[in-house]
């Protein structure tokens, strides 16, 4: 079952600040990698512990950061874009202490994400994505990183191609559709 996604605000006539809008897309990104985290469950890959399976949450959540970036790129101004994105990371970082200190204790899981953020984000930035979205290598990169998480043991041996074929081009679309819906 596809995950809904609430992307219209309450009081459309009511105008957003750029940093309101960065606080939704942030809780719609979380949402988005963590069902996609579970779904690869339903889908009979395995995960040894609930650190690899917040590893592969990372993974879509640096993806759909990525999304973000590309999509304002066009249409917003670069101070706008800036704060757009700034604030997305920051409260996507909140997100990851947050439920990082709930699942494993005490400890600093923010800067190891944006250790990983930045990692990425220069693998992700020599990756093509146009007006249709994000081109197969942006994909296969996605899908790559996840398979790395997850090891190459016989039962996750495909879990690039589900994540290339399936969950990370429906990750895209939903949150390039919350994205356009929640700046109109």
């Amino acid at each position: 079952m596809a995950l809904r996604i609430k992307s219209h605000w309450w009081n459309a006539e009511q105008a957003r600040s750029v940093p309101e809008i960065a606080g939704a897309l942030a809780f719609i990104a979380w949402r988005l990698a963590v069902e996609k985290a579970v779904n690869l469950h339903c889908e009979r890959f395995v995960y040894e512990d609930d650190r690899q399976r917040m590893a592969v949450i990372q993974e879509y959540l640096v993806f759909l950061i990525q999304i973000a970036d590309r999509l304002s790129y066009a249409g917003m101004s670069e101070d706008d874009r800036r704060t757009l994105i700034t604030t997305l990371v920051a409260k996507i970082i909140e997100q990851v202490q947050d439920n990082g200190r709930d699942l494993f204790g005490d400890g600093d899981y923010g800067r190891p994400f944006i250790v990983l953020l930045n990692r990425r984000s220069d693998e992700y930035a020599r990756l093509h994505f146009d007006d249709e979205g994000p081109g197969y290598p942006f994909l296969r990169y996605l899908g790559y990183e996840i398979q790395c998480v997850m090891g190459r043991q016989e039962e996750n041996r495909w879990v690039i191609d589900q994540v290339m074929d399936k969950d990370g081009w429906e990750a895209y679309k939903q949150f390039a559709g919350a994205f356009r819906n929640l700046f109109d």
